[in-house]
């Protein structure tokens, strides 16, 4: 099974939610795997011992141009809709941040003056920690493609294992990238005027793309009822309410996750895991 946390916006409690699952879990010797695919901000293993990280550098395909062999037919550049390879004065330049890595160019190129090259996109890291397996990504500094090192992190799901993914916030590439596979999905949000209408844009997203979801509230005891008021119009299950507790803030800046906070949490987050657990 993969279930995602996700969230319209940063700040809500995503990565709280996703370690407080995973450990609740864990102390229920659930075996599981928890990726984050938060690549441009990853924080998930600060919540738990990372000794022992094994790293591993991540690159991507990249056009180089064999100069004696290029003739200017400019398929190439007709072919790739980033403008990657464009045709500047009399040769073809290459400019790697804008290139996808499909391969398009290489293929379409009749005089093979398409060479193989990579760029390096970040690191993928991976450690153990009782029965979790943590998995994160962390993207270079200043390199704009995230979707990329995303999919490699995809790639370590264990279908014989729980997968918890940690999205990163929002609803652009990188969150699609990160939820367009799972087979449930948990919006974490915040009873604000911010959190309802950050909320709304993420429930519009997971429903193009189809998947089963619900709700949970954090800090559920400021703002308002406004949240509450949309799920029930929209029909939307509210998982959990997770209140506003200055012990479970002062844990969080401890590395501490909610259910090392407050105990009584632990039952709260494996009944939830259950709940999900049987619609499959």
């Amino acid at each position: 099974m993969k279930i995602g946390i996700a969230s319209g916006k940063g700040g809500t409690g995503k990565t709280s939610v996703s370690c407080a699952l995973a450990k609740a879990l864990n102390i229920k010797n659930e075996k599981l795997n928890l990726l984050d695919c938060d690549v441009e901000e990853p924080n998930v293993h600060i919540f738990f011992d990372d000794k022992n990280v094994e790293s591993e550098k991540y690159s991507v395909f990249v056009p180089a141009i064999d100069k004696e062999k290029c003739t200017l037919c400019l398929k190439c550049e007709d072919i790739c809709q980033f403008n990657a390879i464009l045709n500047i004065g009399d040769e073809i330049s290459v400019f790697p941040e804008m290139c996808h890595s499909c391969k398009g160019c290489k293929i379409v190129c009749e005089d093979n003056a398409i060479l193989d090259s990579s760029k390096e996109l970040g690191e993928i890291k991976t450690f153990q920690k009782d029965n979790i397996k943590v998995i994160y990504g962390e993207l270079r500094i200043g390199e704009p493609m995230a979707p990329p090192l995303i999919d490699a992190i995809q790639k370590r799901i264990d279908s014989e294992f729980l997968n918890i993914i940690d999205a990163p916030p929002g609803t652009s590439c990188p969150v699609i990238s990160a939820v367009k596979n799972l087979d449930y999905v948990i919006l974490v949000t915040e009873p604000t005027p911010f959190g309802l209408n950050d909320l709304i844009l993420a429930v519009e997203t997971i429903k193009i793309l189809k998947i089963p979801f619900g709700i949970i509230i954090n800090r559920s005891d400021i703002g308002d009822d406004r949240v509450l008021k949309y799920a029930k119009k929209e029909n939307i299950e509210i998982l959990m309410e997770i209140p506003d507790d200055r012990i479970i803030a002062e844990n969080y800046s401890l590395g501490k996750t909610i259910v090392e906070a407050r105990p009584e949490f632990i039952e709260k987050f494996y009944e939830l895991y259950l709940n999900i657990k049987k619609r499959f």
